[in-house]
């Protein structure tokens, strides 16, 4: 499976299957959208009014040499990969999301928490509560030693003193079981002081700042409960948080809106504060809720994610670049096979802890008692969910089949298909018309560092 598109004066050739990408010219681009299902005659019969014969006989050659070097048209091997990894592989715990606060001192309108409720009742999770969860991280996480927690709410540090007491239990834990956590923070930065920011500095291997971009639009969705705005508040915190990290290891967050399709204007009026770490996304909600993105807001953003990637270009080039979260693509490395199959690992190697001890597949099925799977004191019990997470990947999803992003989004967010379809198995479509927008612009702009790199890009 081969796709092409045009971004910023790129012409450019993804393989699917082997990940290899291509950056031609015109006359090798057209060639390629012929190559398969025509013979060399009559691609040159095609595009003879365009190219010169020897031209055309000279770009088929190239194209067929990369298909014969396994560059171009590569079969996908994987599907039968994915089975045997459903079948074989045992599943292990590796990371928690705690829901250390089922409360928050904000009033965002879009949040799927319900002001850190969840559709139940505002809680802290007591010590004694996280301590176990941490104990069943352990005794669940098999021989990995690397695991993952992450605090969470509502508002985590409504709680600090737990959040505080816990990273020091998992610390104690450590050397014991042959263990290493990694401790994240996912905050408002309303209660953000300098004792916070000096232990999270400490024991924080990164640190998520939720921040929506300029002022109006930051105070129209992430309001007080009276209706202030917060940004005035945060944003001088946030700028001393991200400096003491030496612009590392922290993203300020936001999320865009119908409200809001100019989002490109925010992300920027972030990179212009000061911020390195960036990441803008798209809201997921109920349709009908006003600041809803529609299927017309589509063409909008597609032009905002351009714009922004031409930007990124050219702040690259004047030594002012910054990380924007979804065009951070690795075209050599990347995620591991079974990683880029199957996704964030949801209901199997990641699940959500509530304040009381809940388990559930991840963060955003909280609350909803179909997806309850047990707790941390007598374990996963639900095993049948577990299961259905476990066979949810690329292939299960009808629509990724022939989506030349599935091997760079997983298939999607299975809470967000659940929300729209019904069913984990599916695709939330409007995040897919997206999602392949980001493919392309990230892809676009790996070719113009490239060319930075090389001395070859275009004044």
């Amino acid at each position: 499976m081969v796709h092409q598109f045009k971004n910023n004066g790129y012409d450019i050739v993804l393989d699917v299957n082997s990940g290899a990408i291509h950056v031609v010219d015109d006359m090798t681009y057209d060639v390629i959208a012929l190559f398969e299902d025509k013979t060399s005659e009559q691609i040159i019969e095609e595009l003879g009014d365009k190219y010169s014969k020897e031209e055309l006989k000279e770009a088929i050659e190239e194209v067929q040499e990369l298909k014969d070097n396994g560059e171009l048209f590569t079969p996908d091997n994987y599907e039968g990969y994915i089975t045997d990894l459903i079948d074989k592989r045992p599943t292990v715990v590796k990371a928690l999301c705690l829901h250390i606060a089922h409360d928050c001192n904000l009033a965002c309108k879009y949040c799927f928490a319900e002001e850190g409720e969840y559709h139940g009742r505002r809680a802290l999770m007591s010590y004694e509560t996280g301590k176990q969860a941490l104990d069943f991280l352990i005794a669940n996480s098999g021989n990995r030693v690397n695991l993952e927690v992450d605090f969470f709410g509502g508002e985590p540090l409504m709680n600090f003193d737990v959040v505080k007491q816990l990273v020091e239990y998992g610390r104690s834990q450590e050397k014991i079981h042959n263990k290493k956590f990694r401790f994240t923070l996912t905050t408002n930065g309303v209660l953000l002081n300098d004792d916070v920011m000096e232990f999270a500095n400490k024991e924080m291997s990164n640190v998520v700042l939720s921040i929506d971009g300029r002022k109006e639009v930051h105070d129209r969705m992430r309001p007080f409960r009276k209706g202030a705005g917060s940004y005035d508040l945060i944003v001088p915190k946030f700028q001393k948080l991200a400096d003491s990290r030496d612009q590392n290891n922290y993203y300020v967050r936001g999320t865009y809106t119908h409200f809001n399709t100019d989002f490109s204007e925010d992300v920027l009026h972030l990179a212009d504060l000061g911020f390195k770490q960036v990441s803008v996304e798209p809201v997921v909600t109920d349709p009908k809720e006003e600041y809803c993105l529609t299927e017309e807001d589509l063409p909008k953003l597609f032009e905002q994610y351009d714009k922004l990637a031409a930007e990124m270009v050219k702040r690259k080039k004047e030594g002012k670049d910054f990380n924007f979260f979804h065009f951070m693509i690795d075209l050599e490395g990347g995620p591991c096979v079974a990683k880029r199959l199957s996704g964030c690992g949801s209901g199997t190697e990641y699940l959500a802890v509530t304040p009381w001890g809940d388990l559930y597949p991840c963060h955003q099925f909280v609350g909803n008692e179909d997806f309850l799977l047990g707790d941390i004191w007598k374990g996963v019990q639900k095993t049948d969910i577990v299961n259905k997470f476990k066979k949810c990947n690329v292939y299960s999803r009808e629509k990724c089949k022939n989506c030349f992003a599935r091997f760079y989004c997983s298939g999607g967010c299975a809470a967000n298909s659940y929300n729209e379809k019904g069913t984990i198995n599916d695709t939330y479509d409007l995040g897919c018309e997206l999602q392949r927008k980001r493919v392309e612009c990230s892809i676009m702009i790996k070719a113009a560092e490239a060319d930075m790199e090389s001395g070859t890009e275009e004044e």
